[in-house]
């Protein structure tokens, strides 16, 4: 069982760098936070800050140059690659600027996948996505298509996909950038209020001052150095 002193997530000491033609390029460095179960964490910074490498850094998509990634105590680079999918699959949500939903299936369909990856029978996989649609009041475009939902829509099918496998972290990379202001903010209270149902810890990266102020926290990363806002 999880000590409840313990931080659901544990980000110890991280380093990312690429090479360039102009020379190494450090994007994290010695990058170091927790977050607690159900905690929303807002990350912001400029375009090309590494934003988006320290999410898939935390979503084991990406590996450390140096340090360590812990989610319920356990170092997530100590796991091998199916091991890393399995948690993936079962204790982590995405949810990314484009929906990335699967244009052949229904929206419920596409919400149902990640269970029925993970072996759960048909009838519940729709049961879970159906709560969901049923929660954010698409239950009249289950059987839609993506290029058949609005903008809106589709981002708030991805939110449920990301969500419907109770994951313990949800990382959301710019999950309003494609929006207009007063979608964006309606998606957003959608995805705050369900992860807080669902008892979610929540790494949201945004450019969005009004979005993150409706975070528990905000961390600036500049310089590959991450700081409190």
């Amino acid at each position: 069982m999880t000590d409840n002193l313990q931080p659901l997530l544990k980000i110890q000491d991280v380093h990312k760098q690429y090479a360039s033609p102009a020379g190494d390029l450090h994007v994290l460095q010695g990058v170091s936070f927790t977050l607690a179960a159900g905690e929303f964490l807002a990350v912001v910074g400029e375009s090309g800050s590494g934003k988006s490498t320290l999410l898939q850094v935390v979503g084991t998509l990406d590996r450390p140059d140096r340090g360590d990634v812990w989610l319920d105590g356990a170092p997530l680079f100590g796991l091998n690659q199916t091991e890393q999918a399995k948690l993936r699959n079962e204790s982590i949500g995405f949810v990314y600027q484009a929906h990335h939903l699967i244009p052949e299936l229904s929206a419920l369909e596409n919400v149902m996948l990640p269970l029925l990856i993970r072996g759960v029978s048909s009838r519940d996989a729709s049961d879970r996505a159906m709560q969901l649609f049923l929660r954010m009041g698409l239950q009249d475009r289950v059987d839609h298509v993506p290029a058949k939902l609005s903008g809106g829509e589709a981002q708030r099918v991805a939110v449920a996909r990301a969500l419907v496998g109770k994951p313990r972290l949800l990382l959301a990379d710019e999950p309003t950038g494609n929006l207009d202001e007063s979608t964006a903010q309606g998606v957003f209270e959608v995805l705050q209020q369900l992860c807080r149902e669902e008892s979610a810890a929540v790494v949201m990266v945004t450019h969005s001052s009004a979005l993150a102020a409706s975070c528990d926290r905000t961390v600036r990363l500049m310089n590959g150095e991450l700081s409190e806002v």
